[in-house]
């Protein structure tokens, strides 16, 4: 199934978010063209870890992509990108503030060459307000959402989330965007102006915890594993290690009594309802917390699932790509890289239909495809020869 199969993206994004979405447009079929600066490429292509020099985090948001290197400092490269962008359906951008209408990509310019596209704009903070000219990275807004406050130990130090959700969110986010705004443009024939910003984001994720705020006056505070509202419902230690626990209701807390053989709790009135097992926490925490010690995790593991009481072990991510639940979920796709050969990646996280996973195109090469969209465009052999030797344009050396 891939319902954008006509469309076509020009990818002017970098870094996490945007190219993302872009990835994922290309998973549901879209043609997508990665625009990227002559030289250095997208910033990810410098970042560790590194195999035969390709970047791993370039890779893990970059499969389903064709990608030109360009020169958009010069006009014969923002040329190139209007030629491009007149023939586009969708055009993603997540430059600094200002630096789009220097480089004559801003919205203004690109709706005046082809009224009808879809525009997404990226930013930090949204481009209003005082802060709206800051650089946007997810470290920044999750310590400035209020996120970083309420993850750690509350006896030790901040932790932040270490897979940048902020950033992840933002590209999930503009896609549901970029899908709405086609088919309001199908029902309208008008292109939409689309944006998102990490700021935006990291709020948005906050949204219950901001809830619990306006009804109770207190903000978050830092639990470790643990969770405001339900108890017990963290990591507890076992007698060989550490499991997940996370009791949801007071079905699943009897159900646990029973299976602990802990039924002398099930009547305590500290620990009768989830309102009073929370009202007691720490004394719901050092009671379940003895129990736990008394099986290894495996034994719990075993017990608990039979009964029907949430638990997990806390696996490392070798251990979760390599579970057969994780296997049978298909999840993992795999294309040919022409430096690394067969790579995995992760595919999109929606099926349709019971259909397979598959991942159209590897991440490209620094201008893999120049030479190739050049062709596609149009532009005369004369041209394009000319475009590479003033360096407006650079095509891959390695792996063609």
């Amino acid at each position: 199934m891939k319902p954008l199969k006509n469309i076509k993206v020009v990818d002017l994004s970098k870094v996490l978010a945007g190219p993302l979405c872009a990835q994922f447009l290309g998973e549901l079929g879209a043609d997508v063209i990665k625009i990227e600066p002559v030289g250095a490429g997208d910033d990810t292509r410098a970042w560790l870890p590194k195999e035969k020099d390709q970047s791993a985090i370039f890779l893990a948001v970059n499969h389903n992509k064709r990608s030109i290197a360009v020169d958009l400092k010069s006009p014969e490269g923002q040329q190139i990108v209007h030629e491009l962008v007149a023939r586009a359906d969708i055009i993603l951008q997540g430059f600094g503030s200002g630096t789009a209408k220097k480089l004559a990509v801003d919205y203004e310019t690109i709706s005046k060459i082809n009224p009808n596209i879809i525009y997404l704009e990226i930013s930090g903070y949204g481009r209003e307000g005082p802060l709206g000219k800051e650089p946007g990275y997810d470290v920044m807004l999750q310590a400035f959402s209020g996120m970083l406050s309420s993850m750690g130990d509350p006896n030790g130090s901040f932790s932040r989330a270490s897979f940048s959700p902020v950033d992840l969110g933002t590209g999930s986010f503009a896609l549901s965007g970029i899908l709405a705004a086609l088919l309001e443009r199908q029902q309208t024939g008008k292109g939409v102006y689309v944006e998102v910003s990490l700021l935006d984001t990291s709020i948005s994720q906050m949204g219950y915890m901001a809830q619990n705020y306006w009804r109770t006056g207190s903000p978050p505070r830092r639990m470790g594993t643990a969770h405001p509202a339900m108890s017990p419902y963290q990591a507890f230690e076992t007698a060989d290690g550490y499991l997940m626990l996370g009791v949801g209701n007071d079905a699943q807390w009897k159900r646990f009594c029973v299976a602990t053989k802990f039924e002398t709790l099930m009547n305590d009135p500290r620990f009768a309802t989830n309102a009073e097992r929370v009202s007691n926490f720490n004394e719901t925490v050092r009671v379940v917390g003895e129990v736990m010690r008394t099986r290894t995790t495996e034994e719990w593991l075993s017990l608990l699932r039979a009964a029907g009481v949430p638990c997990s072990p806390i696996n490392t991510l070798d251990q979760a790509l390599e579970h057969p639940q994780v296997q049978s979920r298909a999840l993992i796709v795999e294309t040919d890289h022409p430096v690394l050969g067969p790579t995995k990646n992760v595919g999109y996280p929606v099926k349709f239909n019971h259909e397979p996973r598959h991942a159209s195109r590897h991440a490209p090469l620094l201008g893999e495809h120049t030479k190739e969209v050049l062709k596609e465009m149009g532009l005369s052999n004369e041209r394009i020869d000319a475009l590479f030797e003033n360096g407006v344009v650079e095509q891959a050396k390695i792996g063609l």
